[in-house]
Order: C-alpha cells, then sequence, then structure tokens
C-alpha cells in the first residue's frame, strides 16, 4: 500500500510540487482513491496528499473500515480529517522530516503504523534541502 502513496509523491514532485502521496483503501486492500500534495500546482493551500486521496475515494457512509495510507506523518489538518470522519487507520511512511498529529490520532483510538520506510525519508529530506523555503510554507512556518 505504501508503494502507491510513495508513487503518488514522486509524481507530485515530477509536477513541481511537494513531494507528499497518499492513498485511501479499505482494510482488505481494495484501492479507493490516491492523491498527493498539490499545494503548489493548483495554488490552493488546503490540497494536502490526504485531502486529495481522500476526495478521490468518493463519498462513503462509513469510513472505519478505511486505512489512509501516507508517506509523512498527517499535519494537524489531516489529522483531522482522519478523526472527522473516523477513518480506522493510518499507515505512516516516515515522521523523521516531519512529526505531524500521528500521536493524537493513536490517542484517540486510531491504529497508526509508522514504517520508517528510508525511501519516503530520503524522497523528502532532498526536497526540504533544495527547497526550505517552500516546504517552510507548507508546514506553516
Amino acid at each position: 500500500m505504501l508503494h502507491t502513496a510513495y508513487a503518488e509523491a514522486v509524481r507530485g514532485e515530477s509536477e513541481g510540487g511537494i513531494p507528499i502521496g497518499a492513498a485511501l483503501f479499505l482494510r482488505d486492500g481494495t484501492l479507493l482513491g490516491t492523491g498527493h500534495n498539490q499545494r503548489v500546482q493548483r495554488d490552493d493551500p488546503s490540497l494536502h496528499a490526504e485531502t486529495d486521496a481522500f476526495r478521490n475515494a468518493g463519498r462513503r457512509r462509513h469510513y472505519g473500515d478505511c486505512v489512509m495510507v501516507t508517506t509523512l506523518s498527517p499535519c494537524w489538518y489531516c489529522s483531522g480529517l482522519v478523526r472527522q470522519f473516523n477513518i480506522g487507520a493510518v499507515v505512516i511512511g516516515e515522521s523523521t522530516n516531519f512529526h505531524g498529529g500521528h500521536d493524537w490520532l493513536a490517542d484517540l483510538g486510531v491504529e497508526v503504523t509508522v514504517l520508517d520506510d528510508q525511501p519516503c525519508t530520503d524522497l523528502l529530506s532532498a526536497f526540504i534541502t533544495r527547497h526550505p523555503d517552500l516546504w517552510n510554507e507548507d508546514i506553516g512556518l
């Protein structure tokens, strides 16, 4: 599942954006939707990877049987999306470059798995080195 989110991150970077990707799956592995951070490409500060994947997944009555897979620990905005819609689990590629709201989600009973995936860490780390101002804008600094 992380491979799908990672491919989205690479796609986002190839479009000139921030390399963060996400995908929403059912627990059985059925892919519902994918997305990537498009804040730069669409000039939309709310278009984070998780929100893009969520929007692309389409409407469902319940999300408890869903897993949000993301290449980076979700920010407070995206953590709020997981909480608001009661997404049952979050799989995170890495939290080295940014430690978002995943501890809060775990405290609320969301199943959280941090993989410490080196390719995810390296992809974003290289981007931050090349584009520190854009990265700081993305995380609200």
